[in-house]
């Protein structure tokens, strides 16, 4: 009885922290109440807990977040413990997008679940690992690779041994609809969507990569623009640490405008958008601002991204993506199960992930989710790059 009692007053807790959610919050805010799930949720730890609060949770405890500390975010085959990974570029996206969404009056739960959960389907080695596994996926004819779609696809599909996390819609369709490389000076969200029209999203962005998809929450929205904010400012820091451009050598229009040192960009990029959104049903830059941050990013794609002096492994390392899909992918063809991918990927993976996915898709969710270090591991020493102290 008196445990009974207990998960009573819990109950009760939560109903006033939903009240409070209504009183304290935006109006244009997503409630925690809101949170929908593909299937009921009846496990412990949602029994009283808040919707986006338990989906932050699952997302931590992940065996995809956990790997996080060991993917490239830019930088690759570099030995520098000052050089931006990809665990410490979600926890920057989350602190930046919460600390405008709590101005905003915007759910930080849900703010933080998508933050810390939009990047889980990057391949090792950044944007150039995602290039040689979507021209293998292609080649393989089980369609385009994309972070965005394989971060959901983590997340539902491959996580707990392919369970997956029953993750709340709002949180799984603001890690579908980042695409913070994209830019735009107003985000307004799509409203009102639904699991169905979500998988569509899915299916249209799998057929046809370019594809806009738009987050469905003010809180999708403001994760897709902080995720820009996070990286623009500490990639020129990044870059500038390993020798590869100057400060002098930033855009003099855009560093008159947003600063020249990550700090100074943030805190400007930051201000604008708290002051174009308050009250806003949308996220957005002032004019100025955005069109500054569209050539600061410019310079960074051509001065840093396709910088020659860091594409000097290019080669051979898309040489080892496509030597690990043919070997993998002739692992499972053969059935030898002495292969690390059945020992170590698809070892007691539940009946519906390996009935629902061709070989190819397997071997696509083994090699996207592995470390940059693992993946070298996997490959024969005499053909791995040498890591460079820089």
């Amino acid at each position: 009885m008196k445990k009974f009692e207990k998960a009573k007053s819990l109950v009760k807790l939560k109903a006033i922290l939903d009240r409070h959610e209504i009183e304290m919050l935006s109006p244009l805010a997503t409630r925690n109440a809101q949170g929908i799930r593909r299937v009921p949720d009846e496990r412990h730890d949602s029994s009283y807990r808040q919707a986006f609060s338990v989906d932050v949770d699952r997302i931590l405890h992940s065996l995809a977040y956990a790997r996080y500390i060991d993917k490239t975010q830019v930088f690759y085959l570099v030995k520098n413990d000052h050089i931006t990974h990809r665990v410490l570029h979600v926890q920057l996206v989350s602190k930046i997008a919460r600390t405008i969404g709590r101005f905003l009056g915007l759910n930080e739960d849900l703010i933080e679940g998508i933050a810390l959960g939009h990047d889980i389907g990057h391949a090792p080695f950044g944007h150039d690992g995602e290039r040689f596994l979507c021209a293998i996926c292609r080649n393989n004819d089980i369609g385009p690779f994309h972070h965005n779609l394989q971060s959901v696809q983590f997340l539902e599909k491959v996580e707990r041994k392919g369970i997956g996390w029953n993750l709340c819609l709002q949180t799984i369709d603001g890690i579908l609809c980042h695409d913070g490389e994209n830019h735009s000076e107003r985000l307004r969200p799509e409203t009102g969507r639904t699991f169905v029209e979500f998988d569509r999203q899915i299916a249209a962005k799998r057929i046809d990569p370019p594809t806009a998809l738009l987050p469905m929450t003010l809180e999708g929205c403001l994760v897709r623009v902080a995720d820009t904010v996070s990286y623009v400012g500490r990639d020129i820091e990044d870059a500038i640490r390993l020798g590869l451009i100057l400060r002098s050598d930033l855009p003099r229009p855009a560093v008159g405008i947003l600063g020249d040192t990550n700090g100074t960009i943030i805190y400007n990029l930051v201000t604008d958008i708290i002051l174009n959104s308050y009250q806003k049903p949308y996220i957005a830059f002032s004019p100025e601002v955005s069109d500054a941050l569209l050539e600061l990013k410019a310079f960074n794609l051509e001065y840093i991204y396709l910088n020659p002096k860091i594409k000097q492994h290019t080669f051979r390392i898309k040489a080892l993506f496509e030597l690990l899909f043919e070997k993998y992918l002739a692992d499972i063809q053969n059935q030898r199960k002495s292969s690390v991918i059945f020992r170590q990927f698809l070892k007691d993976m539940t009946q519906d992930y390996t009935q629902q996915h061709q070989p190819a898709e397997i071997v696509r969710d083994f090699i996207s989710g592995m470390t940059d270090q693992y993946f070298l591991d996997q490959c024969p020493e005499n053909l791995r790059p040498r890591i460079e102290a820089v």
